[in-house]
Order: C-alpha cells, then sequence, then structure tokens
C-alpha cells in the first residue's frame, strides 16, 4: 500500500505521538502509539502484498495470487532487497505452468536477491533443476539438486529431489532396442 519510506516515515511520527504521550501521562496511548507504530515496522520488513499473494497461493488460487502481486508496480522502488526476492519467487511459480524462460528468469533473480527461508531458496533451486533438465543442461541440474538438498533441512522436499534424480536417471539412460539388429538377418 505504502512505499518503504513512508512506512518508516510513519513509524517515526507515530513513535513521536508515542513520546509524547508518555510525557503528557498518557501511558495506555502512549502503550497504544508503540503498538500502532509496529505494524508499520512489521509492514515495512514483510510487504502486505506478498502476504496476501502468500495466502492465495496457499489455497492454490493462481489467478488471486497473481493480482495481489501485480498491485505492487515498482519493486524495486518499494520493496527491500529479500521483499524483492520473494516477488521474484512468487512471479517464477506463477509463469513455470506456462512460460519456462520466464520462470527461469524469476527463479534466477530470486535467488541472487536472496529468501529469507531455506526452504524458499531450496524450492527455487528445485524448480530451476527442473527447467535446466528440460533443457538438458544435466550438469546444471544436477548441482542445482545438490544445493536444493543441502538446504533442505527439514526434508520438505525429499519427495521431489528423489522423483527429480530418478528422472535424470532415466534421461541419462540409453534407448534399449527391441528386435533383431544383425547384419545376416537371422540367427
Amino acid at each position: 500500500m505504502f512505499n518503504k519510506n513512508i512506512k518508516l516515515v510513519l513509524t517515526v511520527l507515530i513513535l513521536a505521538v508515542a513520546v509524547w504521550q508518555f510525557i503528557e501521562g498518557n501511558i495506555g496511548n502512549g502503550i497504544m502509539y508503540i503498538l500502532l507504530s509496529s505494524i508499520f515496522v512489521f509492514l515495512y520488513f514483510k510487504n502486505e502484498f506478498i502476504l496476501l499473494s502468500f495466502l492465495r497461493l496457499r489455497k492454490e488460487d493462481f489467478p488471486g495470487a497473481k493480482k495481489w502481486l501485480d498491485k505492487i508496480k515498482n519493486p524495486e522502488a518499494s520493496l527491500i532487497r529479500k521483499q524483492q526476492g520473494y516477488y521474484n519467487y512468487l512471479n517464477g511459480l506463477m509463469v513455470s505452468q506456462t512460460n519456462m524462460k520466464e520462470a527461469e528468469k524469476y527463479f534466477k533473480k530470486a535467488i541472487s536477491l536472496g529468501l529469507s527461508m531455506d526452504t524458499d531458496m531450496a524450492m527455487a533451486k528445485l524448480n530451476l533443476a527442473g527447467i535446466a533438465m528440460s533443457k538438458n543442461r544435466k550438469r546444471e541440474a544436477q548441482i542445482l539438486l545438490t544445493e536444493a538438498k543441502k538446504l533442505d533441512k527439514h526434508n520438505m522436499l525429499d519427495n521431489q529431489i528423489k522423483m527429480m534424480k530418478e528422472q535424470m536417471k532415466k534421461a541419462g539412460q540409453p534407448q534399449q532396442q527391441f528386435g533383431r539388429t544383425g547384419r545376416g538377418g537371422r540367427r
């Protein structure tokens, strides 16, 4: 809703009013203003549109999540670095179903900007590994899978990583030919 700088200014102003209320002897009002300012501090570090988009995504409502993400007009100016990472991560998740090239761009940018949780970073690398595997870049996919496995400390993505490794093994095996292959035709 507000630019990150506006959130900081509002926090400082509300804290100033809280101090004034404490000086006037209105302790209850001062505490209320401190709690109010903490909301803006929270929203400085956790963007409200990204939070709402995560809630929509949790309910598997991709169009609703995309709608909330699209409300962020200038992510570089209005979001801090980690929020920009999550903005790109969420866009990558949305686009991965339809446009792999664009999804790869979003995931790489999210990884370079950084994500707060190791599980989210592992998920981004797992998605990048799947994209790399589909483009026959097996070495890159293997490296990304190894990194995803290291980041997944709670084994939440264990099944997906195992499935991806099995698919890589199947893709790496030469196709067996059935039937006769010989020079004389008869055996």
